[in-house]
């Protein structure tokens, strides 16, 4: 069997990490040894990502410095909101560092952090948590079908 290639129609088996600037650990398949399966172009993964794993093979291991608006953008001011307090409850309290699950119109949820709680208005954001953070993305690619 010849060596695969990851193209962008390639099945690729890999651990992954995304660690922060300061060398803490984001997320991780390590932590409970499971690693991902991706289907390149399926969208799981941004496409700055994926462009990352173009050309890597199985066993192949690589580390990608990436800049906030090549891995999770940058925080967008109209993704902050400000909810009356009146909105939360005793289950889910509006405590700062709290991320919350919002049940969207659709019925999707969105996650929020809460920011800050001032009198009846509290402040939630609905930027990914990484955003504007230069991130590192380490891969060992395990496995590739093409």
């Amino acid at each position: 069997m010849s060596e695969q290639i990851i193209g962008p129609q390639s099945e690729v088996l890999f651990h992954f990490s995304i660690k922060l600037a300061d060398g803490s650990a984001a997320d991780s398949t390590k932590v409970h040894d499971k690693p991902a399966k991706l289907f390149m172009g399926d969208g799981s993964l941004t496409e700055n990502f994926e462009k990352c794993l173009l050309g890597l093979r199985a066993g192949d291991s690589k580390s990608f410095e990436l800049e906030p608006q090549d891995a999770f953008g940058m925080p967008n001011p109209d993704n902050i909101y400000y909810i009356d307090r009146s909105k939360f409850g005793s289950e889910t309290p509006a405590e700062v560092g709290s991320i919350i699950a919002f049940t969207q119109p659709d019925g999707t949820e969105l996650p929020g952090l809460i920011r800050e709680v001032a009198g009846d208005s509290v402040t939630v954001d609905f930027n990914h948590p990484l955003a504007g953070q230069k991130v590192t993305f380490e891969v060992d690619i395990l496995e590739v079908k093409n």
